[in-house]
This record gives C-alpha cells, structure tokens and sequence, in this order.
C-alpha cells in the first residue's frame, strides 16, 4: 500500500524518468512534488548532470536504494516559485541542487556550515524527507527545496556546463581547500582523469597549483596537458615514470572509484604529504603502515562540502571561468548514456537537457 501514498501525498504534479528495479533501466515515471513550503523554492529543472552514483544507485549496487527511483543531483534550472519567509531567491533566478536537500540544522557539522558530514543528512534522491515521503532528484520537470540548499548560479555560467560543479565540482574543490592543497607553488596530483579528476585539473589549476595526472591511460595525455592544462602526465603503469615523480607531489586527490593499490601514490608524496581519496571504491583498499610513518603522511577522505562552501566554489568557478566538459544528451537516451558510462565512454560528463527534452 506505501507506494501508492507517494502518489496522492504531495499535490504538484511531476513528470520524470525512474528506475523501477535494480536492472536500473530508466522509463518515464509520473509522480508529485510538495506544495513550495514558506521556506521553499520551486523550479523548473532545465539541465540534470549523470553522475556516476546515479548508475550505482539505479542498480542498487549500494544496497540502499528505494524503488520508484528517480535519480540526479546535479541540478540546474529557473525559480517558478518561492515561498512566503524566502529571503534569497527570487522569481526568475537561476539556481541549483546539490547532493543534499535536508540535514538536521542543530548538530556540530550543521554548526560549522559542514550540513554534508550530519549525520541526519538527507540526500537529495531515494532518501526519506522530513515528512516521510521519498526525495527525487533531477531527472524531472519540476524540483522543491529548502532555500538552504539551494545555490544561486553565476550569471556567466552556462547551465549545462555549470550543472556537474554542483557534485563532481564541490567535491574536489573542498578537499583542496580544507587540506591546504590550494597555495600557489604547490604540487598536486590528481588520480583518474574522468567527471571528477578533469574539474579537479581546472580548480587546482585556478588556485595556481602545479598539476600532474596520473591515469591508467597513456591515450588521454594530449587531453590532460594540451586541453585542461596539466603540466605534467603519468601513466601509474610506467614504473620508472613512477619512480622519478617519488617524492615530488605536496598532495593528492584520487577521484578512482575502482580497485587499485595506493601504495605507489604513497610514495609519490612529500614528506608530510596528504593523500585524499574522493572516489569510493567497493572493497576496503590495503593501507601499509611504514610509509606513512617514514614520511609522516597522511591519508585521508573528503565528500562533496556543505553549502557556503559549495556556494563559494560556484562563484569560484564563474570567476574562473571553470565549467565541466560535458555531452548534452536527451532524456530519451539516458539507458543508452548509463551503458556508455558503465564502460566510461564520456569525455567527461553527461548533462541532460530536460528543459528541451522531458514530454509529459
């Protein structure tokens, strides 16, 4: 009897594309939104990034989703609607969502504007809101949010571009500032050259860090320094190549959700050098102790940033003309764009274009 509540619960009709089981193929899915709370901000969604979570989630690889399944967190579109004690957006705004759409407000984290470590953290799809319903995200026609958590977009960024800064932007952007990977002269690496790894290139190289990749693929070289401007490649495979940089690097941001030994990466930092892991790979990764003692280095993880932060990294990014290298699909296609993304065929981000594309 539950499902059939999501659909008389709430009263704004909506119209989007959900998985229905974990074979996380996607078809059109009619549903409802809240009412716009006092403190809400209603929108229509415009342009919705993939994210590869979304393909985790479709499929329940996390063992954590809800079905009807409407995925997307990065999202991007125009205020329609704005509730009556709404003191920062206006009709006409262009706005965003992230990865959260609630968090408890009262905790330490919600204290120190760090709402993405509360531990009541409400993700922004297949999450249970504040009244019980289920969230759905982006690949839809219409979206409510607190005005907490929604982030106003620069008016020099092109939406579709700006879209993916909202989960693969924060989320490289934060740990560099938090781990002090951001002074000008530094040298930081970046693992894994994909939706993440290419925006972790573009800030790095905006706070006026020295950038190296390092990748598994000798082909996306040119891409990584003629493209992105890295100043230097390394295929991890290319021992001597690994040999050579041992020691060079104040830190790393490692954004591979994969399998793969982080021994090497230890020992391409400096002394007291920081090794920060944004990608979640499935199975615990081994950690040697007697490298990290021998240099006094430091693992450690970060996710996404609370909303200040991500607000900064948005104005950041339009000062810096940063945006996300992406491919505009329809919403039609996005079973066809989840099969590409399982075999990372996307240079580097898939967007929908939902304004253009979603039919009732």
């Amino acid at each position: 009897m539950e499902d059939k509540s999501f659909e008389e619960e709430h009263p704004t009709k909506a119209f989007g594309w959900a998985a229905r089981d974990q074979s996380g193929v996607f078809s059109p899915f009619k549903f409802s939104r809240r009412s716009t709370g006092e403190k809400d901000v209603r929108f229509k969604v415009l342009f919705c990034g993939i994210c590869h979570s979304d393909l985790h989630m479709a499929k329940n690889e996390w063992g954590t989703s809800t079905y009807p399944l409407v995925p997307g967190h990065e999202i991007v579109g125009q205020v329609t609607e704005v509730g009556s004690k709404v003191e920062k957006f206006k009709v006409g705004d262009k706005v965003g969502v992230g990865c959260m759409v609630g968090s408890c407000h009262s905790c330490d984290s919600c204290s120190n504007n760090l709402e993405n470590y509360c531990p009541k953290m409400i993700l922004t799809y297949s999450t249970k809101y504040h009244d019980g319903t289920i969230t759905y995200g982006g690949y839809s026609d219409i979206m409510v949010a607190d005005e907490h958590f929604i982030v106003r977009i620069p008016e020099n960024l092109p939406l579709d571009a700006a879209a993916p800064l909202l989960c693969a932007g924060i989320t490289v952007y934060s740990p560099l500032r938090f781990f002090d990977l951001d002074k000008p002269g530094m040298h930081v690496g970046v693992v894994g050259l994909g939706g993440l790894g290419h925006v972790a290139v573009k800030f790095a190289k905006a706070m006026g860090v020295k950038v190296t990749v390092i990748s598994t693929s000798p082909g996306k070289k040119q891409e990584a320094l003629d493209h992105l401007g890295a100043d230097s490649f390394l295929v991890s495979r290319d021992q001597d190549g690994m040999q050579a940089a041992m020691g060079t690097m104040d830190g790393i941001i490692d954004t591979v959700s994969a399998m793969h030994p982080i021994l090497p990466l230890i020992g391409l930092l400096k002394t007291q050098g920081k090794l920060v892991l944004v990608g979640a790979p499935e199975k615990p990764l081994e950690l040697p102790a007697f490298p990290l003692l021998m240099g006094r280095k430091i693992v450690g993880g970060s996710c996404i940033g609370g909303m200040k932060e991500t607000q900064e990294m948005i104005d950041f990014a339009a000062k810096n003309s940063i945006t996300a290298d992406i491919e505009v699909i329809s919403m039609d296609c996005v079973n066809t764009a989840m099969d590409r993304l399982m075999k990372n065929d996307v240079r580097y981000r898939f967007v929908i274009d939902i304004g253009n594309t979603i039919k009732v």
